[in-house]
């Protein structure tokens, strides 16, 4: 499947804010937003033009899709999902989206970004209830438990996660135990347990136009 494998920074620029798209390196002063805070490219310091209803939605659709790194066909599917399932449906995406196997190992510490956790599952480095699962996209579901496979519990990208992890911390909704490499999901998140700087309703907004 086709990724974007272009320069992430750039992203963080065109959004205008943090998507902690390179892990550790977002949190120092290196950071492309501290050191270039306007959109990238020959017009990104020149004089901007009036947002448009339709550009502001599009803005905060791209956001989405690009703090958990989904391309758009997915993610049009993960939204018809959330389109079907009761209750309000821009939460119900933001938890389909969290509930993501590369974002629960990412979210539980062993990763140091997304991307490197989606890496990380499709070399096989972890398993999901004792079985080993390579699809980023697999649903983690309540009471499932997420472990680093044994034979990877000494890989130095693995190691340094769980150790840079204690700044961003593990949600209230998993739990983790360090000294095992395991981790569970305890509980579904609510929308007020989510910190992702997204206008959900926004994106519901714009797929009702399509």
């Amino acid at each position: 499947m086709a990724r974007y494998s272009g320069p992430v920074c750039r992203l963080c620029r065109r959004e205008g804010i943090k998507l902690f798209l390179k892990g550790e390196r977002c949190y120092t002063d290196k950071c492309a937003i501290e050191r270039r805070s306007y959109p990238p490219g020959q017009h990104g310091q020149g004089r901007g033009r009036k947002a448009t209803e339709y550009s502001i939605q599009l803005r905060e659709k791209q956001k989405l899709k690009r703090i958990y790194g989904a391309l758009e066909k997915p993610f049009r599917r993960m939204f018809s999902l959330a389109e079907r399932r009761r209750g309000v449906t821009g939460e119900n995406l933001l938890l389909l989206l969290e509930r993501r196997l590369d974002n629960t190992v990412y979210r539980m510490g062993f990763a140091t970004s997304r991307s490197e956790a989606r890496q990380l599952v499709r070399h096989g480095h972890f398993l999901v209830n004792n079985r080993r699962v390579t699809i980023p996209s697999y649903m983690v579901g309540i009471g499932d438990e997420v472990q680093v496979r044994e034979a990877s519990r000494k890989i130095a990208r693995i190691l340094e996660a769980a150790e840079l992890a204690q700044r961003r911390g593990v949600p209230e909704w998993l739990e983790v135990e360090k000294d095992t490499f395991v981790g569970r999901m305890k509980a579904l998140p609510g929308r007020a347990d989510l910190t992702v700087p997204v206008n959900e309703q926004l994106i519901v907004e714009l797929y009702s136009k399509v």
